[in-house]
């Protein structure tokens, strides 16, 4: 009773935090023609409930791609509907098609805020507190500690509460099939990640290690026997799942590769705005275009290849860190948010690697609000700190106007390169202590 108690009191106090924060002022706000984040989800609202299915992704003169076009999979389409079905019944204008645009007051903003929230509570928070229940060892206290943390990880807050977004939906989803697997729930586990791989196709970071590891469970439990009928069981639940959720687009093969063109845009560059990624990094002093797909797989290939070989969940954790975090080094079209895509699992290692989780997470939110020894914890810090103090107090070189930017992505670049080594060695080594290994299922 008294966990459940503390419990209660940290999902209340992430709650609270919350909604605090998106009290205050979002993306885009009064910023004319684009308006930001805010609209492009309220626009999305607009144009999946007049609109029909067939018309979503297609460039017409009711649905201009150029404003906001939708450009994630089919389950955030449906969300948005369900959200302009809801919209439209409390007031018509925050959808009507065209007239909308732009639309702003307090009322729409608490329906919007509100409905980030009840997201949050439906997916991500209940995902978080069995996610410390069952599976982070240790005392109760030690479990309501550890939920207190990922609840009020500030990255995650700051991105869908300020800036506003729907992260916690997808993220929520990936954690329910990271639950299902720990459990044994493979079955399931598989069905909820490939819900979240079709709510935002950066869960595409996750993939392949819970590929590997599904995998490797299958090969161990030997192909030809009890192994083959997870495969089946696994491979199913899968096509039926990404079937259901793009059924409304397979009748017609064009409506289904004009979707995949809207959520894989090739065409738009190497990287968006500052991240601190590789190619951001260097673009400081050289351009590059090619070796993306060779970077990217050399960072991520051995931290998968040995959860294959080794299907544990202890190893599984660290896949998911490598994975996410090579992806968001390296990969292409990066976008500063998918940093929150290593923050998850990061999380998730809090209670067997407190120091460098904490470090890499405070790390994270830095990148956003513009180690491995005492001394290196203390000079990234510093660095840190004293970055975000001249970027708000001193006005760059006129000859240098993005200095501040550039510097902040190339530091934060800097730490999360030294992360992903950190993290593949911990996954070639071992767990830092028996505890902290849990058994394949």
């Amino acid at each position: 009773m008294q966990t459940w108690s503390l419990i209660s009191i940290c999902v209340l106090l992430g709650v609270v935090v919350r909604w605090g924060v998106s009290l205050n002022s979002y993306s885009g706000a009064g910023k004319p023609p684009m308006f930001g984040d805010y609209e492009a989800q309220r626009h999305w609202q607009e144009v999946t409930y007049n609109l029909p299915i067939r018309e979503w992704y297609f460039n017409s003169t009711n649905n201009d791609l150029a404003y906001w076009g939708l450009d994630y999979p089919p389950l955030t389409a449906y969300h948005s509907w369900l959200c302009a079905y809801i919209a439209n019944i409390i007031n018509p204008e925050w959808v009507k098609l065209h007239k909308s645009r732009g639309y702003e007051s307090p009322e729409h903003k608490l329906f919007m805020r509100t409905t980030v929230l009840v997201a949050d509570l439906l997916l991500f928070i209940p995902a978080v507190v069995l996610y410390c229940l069952y599976l982070t060892d240790g005392s109760s206290k030690k479990k309501v500690s550890v939920l207190l943390c990922i609840l009020l990880y500030p990255g995650i807050i700051l991105i869908d509460y300020g800036h506003f977004q729907y992260n916690g939906v997808s993220l929520g989803l990936a954690l329910w099939g990271i639950l299902g697997l720990g459990l044994g729930w493979d079955a399931l586990g598989s069905i909820a990640f490939s819900l979240a791989l079709n709510y935002k196709q950066m869960e595409l970071y996750h993939a392949l290690p819970f590929f590997c590891y599904l995998l490797g469970k299958c090969f161990k439990a030997g192909l030809m026997g009890h192994g083959f009928f997870l495969f089946v069981r696994i491979a199913a639940a899968v096509v039926v799942t990404f079937a259901l959720c793009w059924l409304p687009f397979l009748s017609d093969p064009v409506q289904a590769l004009q979707v995949v063109r809207r959520i894989f845009p090739v065409a738009r560059g190497l990287f968006e705005d500052k991240v601190a990624n590789t190619w951001c990094s260097l673009n400081v002093l050289i351009k590059i275009r090619t070796l993306i797909l060779v970077f990217t797989l050399l960072a991520v290939l051995p931290s998968s290849i040995r959860v294959l070989t080794r299907p544990t969940f202890w190893h599984f954790k660290l896949a998911l860190v490598n994975s996410s975090l090579g992806f968001f080094l390296f990969s292409y079209q990066v976008h500063e948010k998918s940093i929150l895509l290593a923050a998850l699992p990061v999380c998730l290692l809090l209670n067997d690697l407190p120091f460098m989780s904490v470090w890499f997470l405070l790390a994270s939110t830095f990148r956003y609000s513009e180690c491995f020894f005492s001394l290196f914890f203390y000079i990234s810090v510093a660095a840190m700190v004293g970055l975000s103090i001249t970027s708000v107090t001193l006005d760059p070189p006129s000859h240098l106007p993005d200095l501040f930017p550039v510097l902040v992505s190339t530091t934060a670049y800097l730490l999360f390169l030294g992360t992903i080594i950190h993290f593949n060695i911990l996954q070639f080594s071992g767990p830092p202590s028996k505890k902290s290994q849990k058994k394949s299922n």
